[in-house]
């Protein structure tokens, strides 16, 4: 397949199979990411055609000072932000649980690059959903996407040293809200002890 600097020029050029020849090169990508982004498969499909629909009419003002996929990235984070915003979906652990088939596991261990891994993950998402919209973001760029810290400052415009205060504010938070949903699915654990219980300790 031809570089990606080609096809851009081929695609500014008018040429439609070149700019097919892109989306198909980072489609699936973007994809994944933006599964993560929404917490939804049919959002992230919706938020991807339309980044790159908005990627074909911009394609013009893209500076190549960055990868291609940084760019595209940037406006599918974006276009996903602000339908995030314009609905406010509330996704239930109820919900999660009977999508999934995960119940809530021991919050024993800290926020790390390992925490977003294994049968946890629906737990996490439930968790992200009750975070602002910058400490969501942040977490999915370097948790869930592995950027490191100088492209996660280039794909939301903001200093390295922002990134790594914001993204320690969110880990807190993120863990808090771990708790708190532990907290929530417990209920039994703040409940008295039974009759039984209570003659057989008198």
């Amino acid at each position: 397949m031809a570089d990606e600097s080609a096809l851009i020029d081929d695609a500014l050029s008018g040429n439609r199979d070149a700019f097919a020849a892109l989306v198909s090169k980072n489609q699936d990508r973007l994809f994944a990411s933006m599964i993560q982004v929404t917490g939804s498969p049919d959002e992230a499909e919706e938020v991807v055609q339309e980044a790159f629909i908005r990627a074909f009419v911009k394609l013009d003002t893209f500076q190549r000072n960055s990868q291609f996929f940084t760019w595209l990235y940037r406006i599918a984070f974006n276009t996903a932000l602000t339908r995030r915003r314009r609905k406010r979906p509330k996704i239930s652990l109820d919900q999660t649980r009977e999508t999934t088939g995960i119940e809530l596991a021991d919050d024993g261990e800290a926020v790390d690059e390992n925490l977003l891994r294994g049968e946890r993950v629906a737990l996490v998402r439930a968790a992200l959903g009750r975070l602002t919209d910058d400490h969501r973001c942040i977490l999915v760029l370097r948790e869930m996407d592995g950027h490191d810290y100088e492209r996660i400052a280039e794909i939301l415009c903001i200093s390295i040293g922002t990134v790594r205060s914001r993204l320690n504010r969110a880990r807190r938070q993120l863990k808090t809200q771990l708790e708190k949903i532990e907290a929530e699915r417990s209920p039994e654990s703040a409940e008295p002890p039974s009759t039984h219980e209570a003659s057989r300790e008198s």
